[in-house]
């Protein structure tokens, strides 16, 4: 059974930081390409950030490039968000997800998906 389970999300005032983490069950992990999508209250998902299986080709969407980096550590199965000069803006649920086939934004591919965890980002 694969799971995905996010940690790591919280309450920070805005221009502070905070460290996602995504750890993977059940999957061989280094086989998938890994993203990170968020949905704030009333708005619809939108991607945040993927990464390859190896680490070496990462995407972000427009609006947190500079200030979010993807990485991954094969050996422990988890894929982490490290997300720096935090808006309110970012304040939304934060997924991460898992396929097989593509380096993506698109959340089309996706098939695995985690429960999501919590960011309020106050002003």
């Amino acid at each position: 059974q694969v799971q995905l389970v996010e940690s790591g999300g919280g309450l920070v005032q805005a221009g502070g930081s905070l460290r996602l983490s995504c750890a993977a069950s059940g999957l061989t992990f280094s086989n998938y390409h890994m993203g990170w999508f968020r949905q704030a209250p009333g708005k619809e998902r939108e991607p945040v950030a993927a990464i390859s299986v190896a680490g070496g080709t990462t995407y972000y969407t427009n609006s947190v490039k500079g200030r979010f980096t993807i990485s991954r550590d094969n050996a422990k199965s988890t894929v982490y968000l490290q997300m720096n000069s935090l808006k309110p803006e970012d304040t939304a649920i934060y997924y991460c997800a898992a396929n097989q086939y593509y380096t993506t934004l698109s959340a089309g591919p996706y098939n695995y998906w985690g429960q999501g965890t919590q960011v309020t980002v106050s002003s």
